[in-house]
């Protein structure tokens, strides 16, 4: 394969974005969309990598993949010890044994899997695992199992026939990954099969390469819209919208059209598009990006850590100059010598290197877990009981492994004695109200019935894989509320989690409670914080600060989207509450006790407090009041 100037270019133009996007850099609110730009680079050069092979009768899957772990194994390996190092002095214990589990996963290539199954890309936390970045890698680690077979096998047996087997693996890829942001959206962001699309767009561009561009114009055109549809996406998409899908369309066909755009033609020059991604400093960026793409990610998230806010301009300066330094020294001293040395010109040397660094890698992150993250290593820090208060797990709170028709109404009733009944619907975050009920009981005036489901939103049109019950959860509400005789529904949820799937459903669910003829009150996203509150609390004494307020880490207008689709119903927004500009109260400033027990849940103490504040009222005759003076509930 001759070298292109102008993919390295491409893989700068990948790269800064995603580095800027984590690094909190709010101008490029789509930069994550920077790792599709590299799937498709992948697809495209792995594919004539193998094409290469197989043309020159060199085809073996012992070569591709010793030339694919010189590649990878090297600078992972050097920044996952690096990041072992930093967690070692840095992370308390329990992000230690979190950390240490991660360490097993991607030095093994699983960690898509891993982090799918304990961390949302996009949720509060993330900046706090170091090695989240590396999903990525083991996607693309999955796609060689069986990419090279592949190849061979459509080469030698089809007759080459790349796009009648390649295009209904893509389009079945796209249209599941379609499905995957309104039913699983993050299993859709991490795993192999909503990404292969991306991956095969690039290898049957490269596969079944199409004639260059006809004329100058129509080059300059192609190459134009490729930065157009990448630059849309870094600039008009964001975390909150459903994503991979359509969206994905723009940064890989963007990808696909500058590649294209790019091939040689012996009668003209380059268009425009390709002379900007040669120049030379995208040219070294393009060179540094892999390492620059481990690098940046573990600095960001241990910056983060150690000050569990978000981080000032100077040090996103710092941190990026810091990154770009480490990148440089692990291209030439890391990467550069693996692929360039004759020591490593042969498998069985590079075999024996990645088999040791796996398993010395897999040694530390077992030694790691089994020591619970090594709690001597901080003898100040220790986590105290926090009362939380009964929410009748496994009946009144189901945690996905109940049945539903285990709940009942005598056990979930959790106040009595009133005339009106009212049903407190919702997933976790509406259950962590029903530790302040029994306190503040006689300002509600109501029997509260409790009716709650761990990541099952109060939502008709609601549907998860992750919680298939929830739908049918959800729908036996309807029932409850007829057969109960409530006269009003509290809804409440953790509406940070569903911003990206929209909230028209909330609308719906609002209008058909309405239809019912009961009175809808929608309680809008309570605090979150960066990182569990004894942490916040551990640091804050660390560095003597005083007060117990904390700013939040999560959108500060989220109640203001959630509010449009809660026409009918009365919207309260516990922020207004118990938020000021400086941030949120993560205990009480006379009693620190803690307000909540983990990031976001309220703790008894929480619970009482947000109960007393903005709950409403329900007074004889059915008038509602507010409980507190401090700011308004909002009619719609």
């Amino acid at each position: 394969m001759n070298y292109r100037r102008d993919i390295d270019g491409l893989r700068a133009l990948a790269v800064l974005p995603v580095v800027l996007f984590h690094f909190g850099v709010s101008a490029i609110p789509g930069g994550f969309t920077g790792v599709d730009i590299f799937f498709v680079i992948s697809g495209y050069l792995i594919s004539g990598s193998l094409l290469d092979d197989l043309e020159h009768g060199q085809f073996s899957i012992a070569r591709f993949y010793w030339r694919r772990a010189r590649r990878i194994l090297p600078a992972l390996t050097f920044v996952i010890v690096l990041s072992c190092i930093a967690a070692w002095f840095i992370l308390l214990p329990s992000d230690l044994h979190e950390f240490s589990l991660s360490v097993i996963a991607a030095s093994t290539f699983w960690s898509n899997i891993y982090f799918w199954k304990t961390t949302n890309y996009f949720s509060i936390d993330a900046e706090l695992r170091p090695l989240l970045h590396t999903w990525s890698l083991s996607v693309e680690e999955q796609y060689y199992i069986f990419a090279p077979i592949l190849v061979f096998l459509i080469y030698r047996y089809a007759a080459k026939r790349w796009l009648t087997i390649l295009l209904p693996i893509a389009i079945a890829s796209f249209a599941l990954a379609i499905m995957a942001t309104s039913l699983a959206p993050t299993a859709g962001f991490y795993l192999l099969p909503t990404r292969i699309w991306e991956l095969a767009l690039g290898a049957m561009l490269m596969l079944k390469k199409p004639p260059a561009p006809a004329s100058r114009l129509a080059a300059e055109t192609i190459g134009l819209a490729g930065f157009g549809l990448i630059a849309f996406g870094f600039l008009t998409i964001s975390e909150s919208d459903p994503f991979p899908g359509y969206n994905a369309l723009f940064p890989c066909v963007g990808t696909a059209l500058l590649i294209y755009a790019g091939q040689e033609h012996k009668d003209r020059s380059a268009p425009i598009a390709t002379q900007v991604l040669r120049l030379a400093p995208l040219v070294w960026i393009g060179l540094i990006s892999y390492s620059l793409y481990l690098v940046h990610w573990p600095i960001n998230s241990f910056v983060h850590y150690l000050s569990l806010q978000a981080v000032s301009v100077p040090t996103i300066i710092a941190m990026t100059l810091a990154s770009f330094a480490l990148a440089a020294f692990s291209w030439k001293y890391v990467e550069q010598p693996f692929r360039q040395k004759r020591a490593f010109t042969a498998p069985l040397p590079i075999f024996a290197f990645s088999a040791a660094a796996i398993v010395l890698l897999c040694a530390g992150g077992v030694a790691g877990m089994l020591g619970n993250g090594f709690p001597q290593r901080f003898p100040d820090f220790s986590r105290e009981r926090i009362l939380v208060g009964d929410w009748r797990n496994g009946v009144c709170f189901n945690e996905g492994d109940s049945r539903i028709e285990a709940w009942n109404l005598a056990d979930c009733t959790r106040t009595h004695g009133y005339a009106t009944n009212v049903l407190l619907w919702g997933d976790s975050f509406a259950a962590h109200y029903v530790s302040g009920l029994e306190t503040n009981a006689g300002k509600i005036q109501a029997n509260i019935i409790q009716y709650t489901y761990a990541g099952c939103p109060p939502n008709l049109s609601y549907f998860s894989y992750a919680r298939p019950a929830c739908t049918r959860f959800n729908e036996r509400a309807l029932q409850i509320i007829h057969d109960a005789n409530i006269q009003a529904v509290i809804l409440s949820g953790r509406w940070t989690d569903y911003q990206a799937r929209g909230f028209d459903g909330l609308q719906k669910t609002v209008d058909r409670l309405r239809d019912m003829g009961v009175k809808v009150y929608v309680i809008g996203q309570s605090p979150e914080f960066i990182a569990d509150v004894q942490k916040i609390a551990f640091f804050a004494r660390q560095e003597h600060v005083a007060n117990t307020s904390w700013p939040m880490a999560m959108d500060p207008d989220i109640n203001k989207h959630v509010l449009p689709f809660t026409k009918g119903a009365t919207f309260i927004d516990p922020l207004a509450y118990l938020c000021d500009t400086a941030g949120c109260s993560y205990a009480d400033a006379g009693t620190r006790q803690f307000l909540y027990f983990d990031y976001g849940h309220f703790s008894s103490a929480g619970a009482t407090l947000a109960i007393s504040k903005y709950w409403p009222s329900f007074a004889a005759g059915g008038e509602v009041a507010k409980v507190g003076q401090q700011a308004p509930t909002v009619t719609r």
